[in-house]
Parts: C-alpha cells; sequence; structure tokens
C-alpha cells in the first residue's frame, strides 16, 4: 500500500508506558504498522493531564491539553495505550474548553480523531485478528476508563481470540475495579487495599497463569498485591501479547 494512503497515527505513550514499561509502546508501535499506519510519536507530548483534572486543578489540565491539542494536530489519528488517558482526551477535554469559541474547532476534532489502541484497531480499521502467538491461559481485567468512557470490552476479547495457543477464562466480575482509580489509591489507600484483594481473589480463582489489560495503571496495581500475596500470576498489558512481544519480564518482575 503507497504510503500516501497510509493512515498517519501519533502514538500518545503515556507517562506509565514511558517511564515503566516502553515495552508496551513499542508493541503498540508494531501493532499499528502491521495494520498499514504510519506512525510517529511526537517529542512535544506530555502527560494527558488525567492527574491534574481529577485533582480540581482545572486550569493546569486545560494548559496540558493545549500542548497535547497542538503536538497531535499533524495526524490524522491519536491512539492510546490506555483506556485511562484516551477516556481523558476523548471524552473530558471538552469540559476543559466549555465556552471559549476560539478553540472549539481544534477541539473537536481532536476528540473526534483520539482512540484508545485496541479500540482503533478493530473498530476503526477493522482488524480482526493477529499473527501472534502465546500457549498458556490468560485472564482479562476491564479498566473502569475503557469499559465505562470508551465502550471497550468485546475488542480485546476478539483479537485475543486469534492468538494461537491462548486460552481465556473470564472472572467472575471482570468489569469490577482494580482499587487503582490513579489520586484514589493515595487518597484512600485501605480502600483502595481492600478492592484489589477482592480482585486479585477474582483473579487466582480463575486458574488462569495470566493477567492481561488494557491500562498500565490497573495492572501495576494488580501486580504489586499479586506479587505481595506470594502468587505466581503473571502480568501483562494485552499490547504486548497481541504484537507477539510478551517474551520478556511479566510486570513487576527482574530483568
Amino acid at each position: 500500500m503507497p504510503n500516501t494512503t497510509q493512515p498517519s497515527v501519533g502514538l500518545f505513550v503515556t507517562c506509565l508506558v514511558d517511564l515503566f514499561r516502553p515495552n508496551v509502546g513499542f508493541s503498540a508501535v508494531k501493532l499499528l504498522e502491521d495494520a498499514g499506519c504510519r506512525v510517529s510519536v511526537p517529542a512535544a507530548q506530555t502527560c494527558c493531564g488525567q492527574p491534574a483534572f481529577n485533582s480540581g486543578d482545572r486550569a493546569d489540565a486545560r494548559a496540558i491539553a493545549e500542548g497535547v491539542i497542538k503536538a497531535f494536530e499533524p495526524f490524522d489519528y491519536v491512539v492510546a495505550p490506555s483506556g485511562s488517558c484516551a477516556g481523558m482526551m476523548k471524552s473530558h477535554y471538552g469540559e476543559l474548553f466549555r465556552g471559549d469559541a476560539s478553540w472549539a474547532s481544534r477541539v473537536g476534532a481532536f476528540t473526534a480523531k483520539t482512540y484508545e489502541l485496541v479500540s482503533f484497531l478493530t473498530d476503526v480499521l477493522g482488524i480482526a485478528e493477529v499473527d501472534a502467538r502465546f500457549p498458556g491461559t490468560v485472564t482479562y481485567h476491564d479498566s473502569c476508563s475503557g469499559l465505562r468512557e470508551l465502550g471497550i470490552q468485546k475488542q480485546p476479547r476478539k483479537l485475543l481470540g486469534s492468538v494461537e495457543g491462548l486460552t481465556i477464562a473470564e472472572m467472575q466480575d471482570p468489569d469490577v475495579c482494580c482499587g487503582f482509580g490513579g489520586t484514589f489509591c493515595v487518597k484512600y489507600p485501605d480502600i483502595s487495599n481492600a478492592i484489589v484483594e477482592r480482585k486479585t481473589a477474582d483473579i487466582e480463582t480463575t486458574g488462569a497463569k495470566t493477567l492481561l489489560a488494557g491500562d498500565l495503571g490497573c495492572l501495576m496495581n494488580m501486580a504489586g498485591k499479586l506479587k505481595r500475596e506470594g502468587s505466581h500470576v503473571e502480568v501483562r498489558h494485552v499490547a504486548e501479547v497481541l504484537a507477539g512481544m510478551a517474551d520478556g519480564p511479566a510486570i513487576g518482575e527482574k530483568r
């Protein structure tokens, strides 16, 4: 396919991926390029602004959002390997610019072209299968933002169903929060711990050897709890498995 017909995608890497799990970003690039996209990673990108927004600091959240919009304006699409960040940009940027006519068209254009990674692959590009192998049984956690703000539930399971050797064992409550919630786990640690404790018990009950999800914050929270409980369940981002790049250490494991 000639480059002129390929959609240009600006990859919003996310803070957690950049700092803690770069392999998720590399996996996202592979999936997008395999799907026929031209992928760029704008150096000017920063945080999506969600921590400030959720803390009530609308002024700084707005300033961050302006920078993000400017950095990604040249691209046909904005894609993030995170339902949380994608949900912030797609669902909440409009609130930050409400009543500002000078930004209305730019914000509208930005939010309209912003997607979570797996949703973009399936819902926009029409990808139904991937060329990957991952032997074993996995269970999948539906992160709150991806599920409730973006409707991401069937999409990852659809693609995982095409991975050679992979079997999905569903939890009893895959759509129940893991207790992370960004600043929530810092403000209410006891409640957060009680929630994730129930989640890890649900994970263990499935008998799955690997836990997958689409948000690194959720994954790190659950991986930490599983580790403290002495569990042998490995934790990975769904993009790593779909891209066939899950042969390295799991989240929280030593290199």
